[in-house]
């Protein structure tokens, strides 16, 4: 009598993990697509009511302070202004954190052009970004996904590989697109199993990925540091 082969399974049981996983992925499709509904909502709330009343203030305090005479009133309206700015600031970088507008009404290159820059500006590092020459449109949620992506391999060479090159890359050949982040950081995210993506906001990528038809890759380079590659297939029905 032969042994039953362990690594085969039921075609019984194969068909119904092949409809669990496909119905798990839609779950997971329609969640983050609640959640990125949610963050565009509140990072529009943010811009039309906390940051317009903050620069309405500004302007009324700027038309206030040019009656003032006293040097100690001129002072502290100089130090409310200083206030309202930071607030004003802080507002547009949660606005930013939770969607970025650009990507919506510039599309995924400017919003891409604008991460990487801030990012190297604001962690002292060189980023470089490198773009399609087209300025193609793509389906929002494909943008948000390679943004994500992007996110994604700036935070992980800052807080992982200690990085002082990243090179943002997104390559189109008309069937499929590439997001690319490259470091030359120590190490990766999760050096104990990096092809099993376990780190959370990676496991996160890979799931927007996979609902999309696409894959998430994280590996090391032959040359020294990580590259952390999103491929999903180009949409036709745009």
């Amino acid at each position: 009598m032969t042994a039953p082969d362990p690594h085969h399974l039921d075609p019984e049981l194969e068909r119904q993990v092949a409809e669990r996983t496909a119905a798990l992925t839609e779950l997971v499709a329609h969640l983050m697509s609640c959640w990125d509904d949610e963050r565009r909502l509140l990072a529009r709330k943010l811009h039309d009511s906390l940051g317009s009343s903050m620069t309405a203030l500004t302007m009324h305090l700027g038309l206030l302070s040019k009656g003032l005479t006293d040097p100690k009133a001129i002072d502290r309206a100089g130090q409310m202004k200083s206030l309202l700015s930071g607030i004003i600031d802080t507002n547009r970088a949660v606005q930013l954190t939770l969607w970025n507008d650009k990507l919506e009404f510039l599309g995924i290159k400017a919003a891409l052009a604008e991460l990487v820059s801030e990012f190297g500006q604001e962690h002292g590092i060189t980023a470089r970004v490198s773009l399609p020459d087209d300025d193609e449109a793509y389906p929002r949620a494909q943008g948000v996904a390679l943004l994500r992506c992007a996110e994604e391999g700036l935070r992980n060479a800052l807080d992982h590989g200690k990085a002082r090159t990243v090179d943002v890359i997104l390559d189109d050949d008309g069937e499929q697109l590439m997001m690319t982040v490259r470091n030359d950081g120590a190490g990766l995210a999760c050096p104990a199993a990096p092809e099993s993506l376990q780190c959370h906001g990676l496991r996160l990528l890979r799931e927007r990925a996979r609902a999309l038809g696409g894959t998430v890759k994280l590996a090391p380079l032959d040359e020294g540091g990580t590259a952390l590659t999103m491929i999903l297939p180009r949409a036709q029905d745009q």
